[in-house]
């Protein structure tokens, strides 16, 4: 009996002490961190904390000694005054009022809206103001912010037209036409006699609204009526307004008004036009530029914009550029889809001209106009891609500049060089431009173009071809005086002075390009960190360090950090001022640090050692088994916000007030920077059962090693066996520890879900050769798979695969060699490497060809060339050997992989009697975008593999399937019994 109480009594705490696995429920809590901003002062720090689904919060904390915090319901889209002493933000309606509306079909003028508050920084006081459209505050200036109101929905009775009221005598006269009317209106039929003449009418809404400018030293406010669109310049001196005509004023006129913060005085600069936009101030405001269309014509069928300009102290804006200018291209006129702005200096005005378009045909009416597509064989583009890009076509301009120093017009960019990269802040002498017109076909089957560089002289107009047929990267110096050039086949940098291109990197004795490149294509560079103050050097990186690099050609290029060796740690700038247009000697500089070998993080700080003559670091963040994402720098001192996370700790913010130069307090570390944590989110995980994350290494078949990570269950038992799951697409391994959060994924794995229901996850990496991409996924996840099964705790009879896309036809592949898995998941799969390499990726027009030849496909030739690599991977020649249960997941809307790929391998599944489901979520794309099928399919996910690898009982979906007569009523969800 003693024995029996004993084991009573201790249950219900051993129950107590076991913990939770997740379920679908969790996933709407979860929170993450969206906004992060810290004050220039480094005095002040801004977040929000999001949870997946419902209302988020906005927290302003100080970073001193006086715990200062404050929580604002719903508040998001913050900025800190420049002067770090006020916070403005949004606040959304509550989620659920949203959602309410959304139900109700509401309609835009009737949704909740936002409403805008505003912080004195270290005080309690909210200011809000509900229903507003939207606020600014100046880019670089302080004191002041503007809010513009929403516009309060009104409907307006129109007094009925005669012609109305005779319609309506001869309805009272005519019964038998009465009883027509009604019983038109009862069928639903609106195109009977007089249906449009209905008397009472809703009056089109006022574009303009209240627009509210605000001193936030004094909160004195002055509202403006009728804005529809306003700007600060950059310091904060001025507001200009574009003003809209009140469709009920007979008398009101749409205008441009320019508000003058520091006098008060506000300015009528243009009056009488239709449309006023793009507006562009120097950062003093002595100058604004903006297009305007003033034609008053209404039945006109062509527009046409001009470019005004006001100075300050002028009595108007004036036109400075119209389609009848000097230096205006024949044909051509000014664009209004176009930027409009300043050089840094203002002595340019960069907008933009476009050829006019011919007038639309009113010739034939709708209904015998034909519709019709053309395909021709010398189309530079094909007329997928034509469709798709035709809104921005139709929209195309070409850059032009004003130069204020000689009172001159220059277009540089036409349509044969449409591509053009102002240079200096657009104060450069000459402007890079590229084109690839004419050679535009070939990018069906190579994935881009060859270009013609060149190098335009702003001041003459002339342009000096730099190289013709490049192909690799393009980049200009800070100043404009080189053009830098990777060049892909060479593999080397080159520098052009403004008289020879010349390689600049080739002493360099390590590759520059990426050296893991596994695609039947040229390896892409590493890329560019910067250039040195005057374009004195410029700093390229290899695979883990920084060269810094002569443009000239004459100093032999130096290793940045590590002068000997290799480091086999991988730098990566970090650009802690947004507003660095280069590097300075002697600049602190920060940097991302990852290990290649374990996969640990951390962020440092770089300096000038004038002893060595190179830069050395030091830690600024401990280096360990986590990831730092965030990394943000106090504009005025040394201050740092920053987040860290790990497979088990949720991302979460740090602050660090410590300056580098300062010796570290006693009892840190070395290299561990002193930090407050801001938050602690997700503490609700503790209650559930997690897991670990776990390098795995093993031989794959070709021998060479192979690395992956293990997933592991929190209370994991050696003693017991465990299903498994594998995940993979390319290589996942870097991502060791990244946090996860249980979430409905769009079409991955969702991990922590399984790992904590009692599966083990393994993501293999896989590296691939040309022309076998389905054998190197055997290769290296059947070897894997293998390998594991190995393990006295892994069930190696209950193991199934997931993939997504590229992953999904891995999956397709994997289980026409080998029967090993018992279950299988690929979602947007592709079948036959032939039908899909004619596709269209629909979300883009591309033909799908690149992919095959040159890209992810890895065929690295055409199917007329190689039928026998096109046959050996894909799947659909093979389906015969299958015999792992599968689901596939196609939708209709699918951009990317074509969904009769799916219906491809389903139909050939059937026919073959092979147990197969498909799933098509209506109108959603490649990876599931609406929330509510992203949930759906991970309980389906749940109950397949849980049937295959657990036993459990199947729901009815899978046992009898959902006809479609009972779609949209019957979910198919509930247990088979």
């Amino acid at each position: 009996m003693k024995h029996l109480f004993f084991i009573f009594f201790f249950l219900p705490f051993f129950a107590l002490a076991q913990k939770k696995p997740l379920d679908h429920s969790v996933y709407d809590g979860w929170q993450s961190i969206g906004e992060r901003i810290i004050s220039n002062d480094g005095k002040w720090v801004v977040y929000t904390v999001t949870p997946q689904e419902g209302d988020a919060d906005l927290f302003i904390q100080a970073t001193g000694g006086d715990h200062y915090k404050k929580q604002i319901p719903r508040g998001y889209n913050a900025v800190v005054t420049e002067d770090s002493r006020f916070v403005i933000f949004k606040i959304k309606p509550l989620y659920k009022e949203t959602r309410e509306a959304r139900i109700k079909k509401k309609k835009p003028e009737e949704m909740p809206k936002d409403s805008v508050g505003i912080v004195e920084l270290g005080k309690d006081l909210v200011f809000k103001v509900a229903r507003i459209k939207s606020y600014k505050t100046p880019e670089k200036g302080f004191g002041w912010a503007a809010y513009q109101k929403e516009v309060v929905p009104t409907k307006q009775t129109i007094a009925p037209t005669q012609k109305a009221v005779d319609s309506l005598k001869k309805k009272i006269d005519s019964l038998t036409l009465l009883v027509t009317e009604l019983k038109n209106i009862k069928s639903g039929n609106k195109d009977g006699e007089d249906a449009d003449e209905d008397p009472v009418t809703t009056a089109p809404a006022v574009e303009g609204s209240d627009l509210v400018i605000r001193n936030l030293v004094t909160a004195e406010e002055k509202t403006f009526k009728n804005v529809a669109d306003y700007s600060f310049n950059p310091y904060g001196q001025k507001v200009v307004m574009r003003i809209s005509k009140p469709a009920k004023d007979s008398t009101g006129v749409n205008a441009v008004m320019l508000y003058d913060l520091n006098t008060g005085r506000l300015d009528t600069i243009l009056k009488n036009g239709n449309d006023f936009k793009n507006f562009a101030f120097t950062e003093d405001g002595s100058k604004l530029a903006f297009v305007a269309e003033r034609d008053t014509n209404k039945k006109a069928l062509q527009r046409f914009y001009d470019l005004y300009l006001y100075r300050s102290g002028g009595d108007s804006a004036v036109v400075l550029i119209n389609k009848r200018s000097v230096g205006m291209e024949a044909g051509y006129t000014v664009s209004e889809n176009a930027t409009v702005s300043f050089s840094k200096t203002g002595n340019r005005l960069l907008f933009g001209t476009a050829p006019i378009q011919p007038p639309k045909d009113t010739s034939l009416v709708e209904i015998d106009q034909v519709k019709l597509d053309i395909w021709n064989y010398k189309d530079d583009y094909l007329q997928t891609q034509q469709l798709f890009r035709l809104n921005n076509e139709l929209k195309r301009s070409y850059l032009a500049l004003y130069d204020f120093t000689n009172s001159t017009m220059k277009q540089i960019g036409v349509e044969g060089l449409p591509t053009i990269l102002p240079t200096n802040e657009g104060d450069g002498d000459y402007f890079v431009a590229t084109t690839d017109t004419g050679r535009r076909v070939e990018a069906q089957w190579t994935g881009n173009t060859k270009k013609d560089v060149y190098a335009v002289n702003v001041k003459t107009g002339e342009k000096i071809l730099v190289k013709k047929n490049h192909n690799g990267q393009v980049y200009a110096s800070s100043t404009a005086k080189y053009i830098l050039l990777y060049d892909n086949k060479a593999k080397n940098y080159f520098a052009w002075d403004g008289k020879v291109l010349k390689n600049i990197t080739s002493k360099i004795n390590v590759p520059l390009y990426d050296e893991e490149n596994d695609v039947p294509d040229d390896p892409n560079p590493y890329g560019v960190m910067g250039w040195h103050e005057g374009d004195s050097a410029v700093y390229v990186y290899d695979k883990y360090d920084v060269w810094k690099v002569d443009p000239k050609g004459i100093d032999i290029p130096k290793k940045f950090i590590f002068p000997v060796g290799r480091p086999n740690m991988v730098y990566r700038y970090i650009k802690v001022n947004p507003d660095e247009k280069f590097i300075k000697s002697n600049q602190p500089l920060y940097f991302r640090l990852f290990s290649e070998k374990n996969k640990y993080s951390s962020i440092v700080i770089s300096k000038h050692d004038a002893g060595y003559g190179f830069y050395n670091i030091s830690f600024l963040t401990d280096i360990g088994a986590h990831v730092y994402n965030t990394f943000l720098k106090a504009k005025n001192s040394d201050s740092y916000l920053y987040s860290k996370e790990s497979y088990t700790s949720s991302p979460d913010l740090f602050f660090s007030p410590v300056d580098p130069k300062v010796d570290r307090p006693s009892g840190w570390h070395s290299g561990e920077l002193p930090s407050i944590q801001l938050t602690r989110l997700n503490l609700q995980q503790s209650q559930f059962n997690w897991g670990t994350s776990e390098l795995y290494r093993w031989k794959a078949f070709n021998g060479k090693e192979a690395t992956g990570i293990l997933y592991k269950p929190e209370d994991f038992d050696s003693t017991k066996k465990y299903p498994v799951l594998i995940y993979f697409y390319e290589k996942l391994s870097d991502g060791l520890y990244n946090y996860i959060a249980p979430a409905p994924t769009p079409s991955r794995l969702n991990i922590p879900f399984f790992v904590s229901r009692g599966y083990l996850v393994f993501a293999p990496d896989i590296n691939y050769t040309k022309g076998h991409p389905g054998k190197d996924a055997y290769n290296y996840i059947v070897s894997g798979a293998q390998a594991l099964s190995k393990k006295k705790w892994v069930d190696a009879k209950n193991i199934g695969i997931q993939g997504q896309s590229w992953g999904g036809y891995q999956v397709a592949y994997l289980i026409t060699a080998t029967n090993m898995f018992k279950a299988a998941w690929a979602g947007a799969p592709v079948v036959n490497m032939f039908s899909a390499y004619g596709g269209i990726r629909w979300e883009s027009g591309l033909n799908r060809q690149f992919q095959y030849e040159k890209s992810q496909s890895r065929i690295g030739a055409t199917p007329w060339e190689r039928p026998d690599l096109y046959i050996e991977n894909s799947p659909f020649f093979h389906l015969k050997n299958v015999t792992t249960p599968l689901v596939i997941m196609s939708n209709d809307a699918d951009g990317a992989v074509p969904w009769y790929q799916g219906i491809e391998f389903f139909t050939a599944m059937r026919r073959l009697n092979k147990k197969v489901w498909l799933m098509n979520y209506n109108g959603e794309a490649h990876n599931l975008v609406e929330r509510k099928n992203r949930k759906d399919i991970q309980i389906r996910e749940q109950q397949y593999f849980d049937w295959l690898l657990k036993g459990e009982k199947p729901p009815r979906w899978i046992t009898e399937g959902v006809p479609a007569v009972k779609k949209g009523k019957d979910w198919g969800m509930e247990l088979a019994f």
